[in-house]
């Protein structure tokens, strides 16, 4: 009976996975055990012993609305929306006074579907912790403050062995952005190439073409969105990020999207004592910004115009839930 039990919560774990509002669309990084990337100073980045999966594409205005309005509707105490999701560059607006009787609502900036899947910004590394969390304890009403991540300083915080979501380390965002399983070697860009990827140009063309860009238009390959020339910022005036995974044939080895441009992206790694890593350059970026060699940093409380984040997570479920119920069935087998 208890082994048919086990057997029930499995089963019940993936069910609980499938009902998440909060979904993500997955790419798995295998090739565990990996070298590093030693050819940059500092060197040493993108090895790493086990098998995970990271998310195609940065994390969306549309799912950070529905962590805001599932934690942060009567009142927000941990500040999780920023006034600056209403302005220029954001996408995300909050009514209400934030109240029993009168709750937040967060909702699509304007009225306009174009920003849900563009990604999300203003966010901090205390904003990206607490949503893994709430990833981690199954969304809804969950606990935000612990989980995947016991909240501190913003730096002194270690990601929990058992955690099912978490922000990528800095050696498995750049595997995932560089790394060629195919070739055991790496790219300088996150395009899959070792050439600066095309962008949207001065004159809101596809840069070294005369096609004007739109959303939607066929990506000639090796495509971004950052500040090529100096021009307008990203795409231009009034989305200036490109929805995720735009550039259809510019992903990296492993298949993820926009790991070069459209926003800055949070890892996990501390610098210099007060910082956390980010990684992939911005709209806002020059070439130099998406390329291997660049790391940067940030101080975690802070909230920038061109930061999000992506999220990764344990391999794929129904891999493992097979596994377990194998050893389950053989168990049961043995005691008849």
């Amino acid at each position: 009976m208890r082994l048919a039990w086990v057997a029930f919560f499995l089963v019940a774990c993936c069910c609980t996975s499938a009902n998440a509002k909060v979904t993500f669309d997955w790419a798995t990084v295998g090739n565990p055990g990996n070298a590093p990337d030693t050819r940059y100073d500092p060197a040493g980045f993108g090895g790493v012993d086990h098998t995970y999966r990271i998310s195609k594409h940065e994390v969306t205005n549309a799912q950070y609305m529905e962590f805001l309005n599932a934690v942060a509707t009567v009142g927000d105490p941990f500040v999780l929306y920023s006034g600056g999701m209403a302005s220029t560059y954001g996408g995300i607006d909050r009514t209400g006074a934030g109240t029993v009787g009168d709750p937040y609502v967060y909702s699509v900036k304007g009225g306009d579907n174009n920003w849900l899947d563009r990604p999300v910004n203003y966010v901090s590394f205390f904003d990206a912790m607490r949503f893994t969390n709430w990833l981690h304890n199954g969304q809804g009403s969950g606990d935000t403050e612990s989980g995947a991540y016991t909240i501190g300083s913003g730096t002194d915080e270690v990601r929990s062995a058992s955690a099912k979501y978490w922000i990528p380390s800095e050696d498995e965002w750049y595997k995932a952005a560089y790394y060629d399983p195919n070739t055991d070697a790496y790219f300088d860009y996150p395009t899959s190439s070792n050439t600066a990827p095309g962008y949207v140009n001065n004159n809101g063309n596809l840069s070294g073409t005369a096609t004007p860009f739109a959303d939607g238009v066929t990506d000639p390959g090796n495509y971004a969105t950052y500040d090529g020339d100096g021009g307008p910022d990203g795409i231009g005036s009034p989305y200036y990020m490109t929805s995720v995974g735009e550039w259809e044939n510019s992903t990296s080895p492993y298949g993820t999207f926009d790991q070069g441009g459209n926003v800055w992206e949070w890892n996990e790694a501390v610098i210099s004592s007060s910082f956390r890593g980010l990684r992939g350059g911005s709209f806002l970026s020059r070439a130099s910004n998406l390329h291997a060699d660049y790391r940067s940093l940030f101080y975690p409380a802070l909230e920038g115009n061109s930061v999000g984040f992506r999220v990764a997570t344990v391999p794929e479920p129904s891999t493992m839930l097979l596994g377990a119920l194998a050893v389950v069935g053989l168990l049961m087998r043995r005691r008849f």
